[in-house]
């Protein structure tokens, strides 16, 4: 179970949670220019954009969870169980594996705009990586600093929805999640009045209580609520760490704790790696269920030119400054 959303300041944010009950060795990877990307079905692509991520890095192929390439588009992929379907082999579509989708759009669309056209043309099969690795039902959150899209490959097809909320979570089908939105209409972050009953003196005694009836479950369903409400109402100053702290605040809204999801023989749901990268400067910046030290990679300070993978391996110990240390 996963998050994703976008934010505006002076630069546009873009990130996600993942959820899960394990990790695969997830490493932010660069993908320079020059890598070579075979695609199943289309051959290779050997020059493209550079596009920096949250990756499993395997048989030296960047899985990518999330990504965002050099001219700002960004794109993730949430669990979608039940509702994903991938096609067999169509003839004259654009046959593109699962596990290819975000590098394919990544690596050749500049803007949503473009991407939109591609996507019109392809046709997501049902092609595992390799015998270990099986097929993820996925839908996915594509995004730049001027729109948002949702496509979720189904039965009927390939559909893309306006995401007007920049704010994608799992099931059920995205068109329902915003559905959803009308049964919290009433939510306010400022105070409301009393309209219960004529004659009826009921005091306000807290502070934000115009947000009560927000979903605080960790359910999908829930988590797209509250992250939307969060991120729609968010205001903070447009410098870059102020900006990203923000970032980190709105999704540490549906983080999910050790221990309060709870899926038997001794496993739990946790929030295992928050990533946020301004996709303005191509710096990624993440956290991990363990470690609350925002740490960041900036792809312009690699090799962008380079054929091979650059991959900086998640830090996972709490890194803890101590305020107070004296030598002895």
């Amino acid at each position: 179970m996963c998050t994703a959303v976008t934010y505006q300041t002076k630069d546009f944010y873009f990130g996600r949670t993942l959820d899960n009950e394990f990790s695969y060795g997830d490493k932010v990877t660069i993908t320079p220019r020059n890598y070579v990307f075979h695609f199943r079905e289309k051959g290779n692509l050997e020059t493209h954009y550079a596009m920096i991520g949250m990756a499993h890095v395997t048989e030296n192929y960047p899985l990518y969870y999330d990504a965002v390439n050099e001219k700002g588009l960004g794109m993730a992929g949430l669990n979608f169980i039940g509702n994903a379907y991938y096609q067999e082999k169509i003839e004259g579509k654009a046959n593109i594996a699962q596990f290819e989708f975000i590098p394919w759009i990544l690596s050749q669309c500049a803007t949503v705009e473009e991407a939109r056209n591609w996507i019109k043309k392809i046709n997501i099969v049902n092609t595992p990586f390799n015998d270990i690795l099986p097929v993820a039902q996925l839908h996915w959150i594509l995004c730049d600093s001027k729109e948002t899209i949702t496509i979720e490959a189904v039965r009927e097809g390939v559909k893309i929805y306006e995401n007007p909320v920049g704010v994608l979570t799992n099931n059920p089908p995205f068109e329902q999640q915003m559905f959803a939105l009308n049964n919290y209409r009433h939510l306010s972050t400022k105070e409301r009045k009393n309209t219960f009953a004529n004659g009826l003196d009921l005091q306000t005694y807290s502070r934000g209580m115009g947000a009560i009836g927000l979903p605080g479950d960790l359910s999908s369903q829930s988590r797209f609520i509250r992250a939307t409400f969060v991120k729609m109402n968010s205001i903070s100053a447009d410098t870059e760490k102020e900006s990203v702290s923000q970032f980190f605040h709105i999704l540490n809204s549906v983080d999910q704790q050790r221990g309060c999801c709870d899926l038997g023989d001794g496993k739990y749901e946790i929030t295992i790696f928050t990533s946020c990268c301004n996709t303005n400067k191509g710096i990624y910046y993440y956290t991990t269920y363990d470690n609350h030290q925002i740490t960041a990679v900036d792809m312009n300070k690699e090799n962008l030119s380079s054929n091979q993978l650059i991959c900086y391996p998640t830090i996972k110990e709490e890194q803890i400054k101590m305020q107070n240390y004296r030598l002895k």
